[in-house]
């Protein structure tokens, strides 16, 4: 197999890890509005996977595609596969793409400390793993950093939200125009729910600062247990874990239709 073929077939797996983790983060979310219990972020839904029968292959695989992701998205960044360009919109959209595949690599990291643990049969010592925020919020005056941090939620909720809004998305699908009638509708919920998450996670950050617990930054799972404690807050985390599950059937359309540009000076086509 070629180099290119490789790192598309990378890139296809990647984009389907994530829709795994937002498959489970969704069908908890939806469990957690229906019997009033709480919604799981990324890192409890991968210890929940972890947990089911052959849970250390399945955490496997998915720690691969999350490596192969977070490359895709610093080669998206680095090469500008997708022609963003330099200008200033297209540089704000490559620094968004760099910020994702940092976070997805992070991510990957505290899956296979689970799986390391798991084999070495200590019983999930993942829960260890320390966020770089978490360090940020011990300094002096981290409360200005975490303003600056809250910016990168806060960019990527609105991102999606127009991306969402506009269907932006459909110039990078090769599929037909059948196979769009139902994936350009999903994939709009899909991506503006996971906006509007992006948002308040920005929002919850900025609002706390240092003040919030330095060992558990605001995250997903934050986010949507502030949805649950809203009125009707069970009908508006419904809708909130259908949207992220139709997130990741976008994903899953993606890792299946999505135009890899691989055009790479250097890259062999063959």
């Amino acid at each position: 197999m070629s180099p290119h073929h490789t790192l598309v077939l990378l890139a296809r797996s990647g984009y389907a890890a994530r829709g795994v983790l937002y498959l489970i983060i969704g069908i908890f979310a939806l469990l957690a509005a229906r019997d009033s219990s709480r919604p799981k972020d990324s890192h409890s839904s991968l210890e929940a996977l972890f947990s089911q029968p052959f849970g250390h292959i399945l955490v496997g695989l998915v720690v691969a595609g999350l490596l192969a992701f977070a490359a895709w998205r610093v080669l998206q960044a680095t090469r500008d596969v997708d022609h963003h360009g330099s200008e200033f919109k297209g540089l704000v959209i490559r620094g968004g793409l760099l910020a994702g595949g940092l976070v997805n690599g992070a991510l990957a990291f505290f899956a296979l400390g689970l799986l390391i643990d798991g084999l070495r049969s200590s019983g999930g010592g993942g829960g260890q793993t320390q966020d770089l925020l978490a360090t940020l919020l011990s300094w002096k005056h981290s409360n200005l950093v975490v303003y600056l941090v809250a910016l990168v939620p806060l960019g990527v909720g609105i991102a999606h939200f127009f991306k969402g809004w506009k269907a932006s998305f459909e110039k990078y699908f090769e599929a037909d125009e059948e196979v769009m009638r139902y994936v350009t509708p999903v994939s709009r919920f899909g991506l503006i729910a996971r906006g509007v998450a992006f948002v308040e996670m920005g929002v919850l950050l900025a609002i706390s600062g240092s003040s919030y617990q330095a060992m558990h930054p605001p995250g997903l799972k934050d986010a949507l247990n502030a949805l649950q404690n809203l009125p009707a807050g069970g009908v508006v985390l419904m809708v909130m874990a259908l949207g992220l599950i139709a997130f990741s059937v976008y994903s899953f359309a993606e890792a299946a239709w999505r135009r890899i540009n691989m055009d790479v000076p250097g890259m062999a086509h063959v």
